[in-house]
């Protein structure tokens, strides 16, 4: 099931959203093919410490994130990759690795890559590894107000692939 306390936050705000089922899935590249979403379309959450406070970066499904841009973006003087134990309690109500980009739900900061937002919609995780939602980025970006960076890049195997 879908995680209520996004849905309720999507509602009250009058956003249009598409629930979608899929087989289930746990990388978000497997998500995207499962469900037929372009993976530049699906946004995976990795969840990063920046300075020690937890934070989300939300990029498309193939790419990876760069760490030395992200924190030169975020003005940060560390970054590290956050471990389970560091965000699990923090969305009692989503599956581990089934988080949506929301970080303003869970009162964290966003960053945004910039190649997702070229994407005139984003899909992600409902909370659940067997169903997403898909919304207008525009949407999206209003109600986050993420800050959008380039931080991200694609590697070689994966460009080979969509060329």
């Amino acid at each position: 099931m879908a995680c209520e306390k996004l849905l309720e936050y999507l509602d009250e705000h009058g956003i249009r959203y598409e629930r979608i089922n899929h087989p289930q899935a746990y990388s978000a590249q497997e998500t995207a093919d499962r469900a037929r979403i372009p993976g530049r379309e699906f946004a995976k959450t990795v969840m990063i410490k920046l300075d020690g406070r937890m934070a989300m970066a939300v990029l498309p499904a193939p790419e990876k994130v760069n760490f030395t841009l992200l924190q030169q973006a975020a003005r940060a003087e560390t970054i590290s990759l956050a471990t389970e134990p560091d965000f699990h309690e923090m969305f009692p109500d989503c599956d581990l690795g089934a988080m949506p980009p929301f970080g303003n739900v869970y009162d964290l900061d966003v960053y945004v890559s910039g190649s997702m937002s070229d994407a005139q919609r984003i899909a992600f995780p409902a909370g659940t590894h067997t169903e997403l939602l898909r919304m207008s980025y525009a949407d999206f970006e209003r109600l986050v107000q993420p800050r959008t960076a380039r931080f991200t890049f694609l590697q070689q195997a994966e460009m080979e692939a969509e060329a």
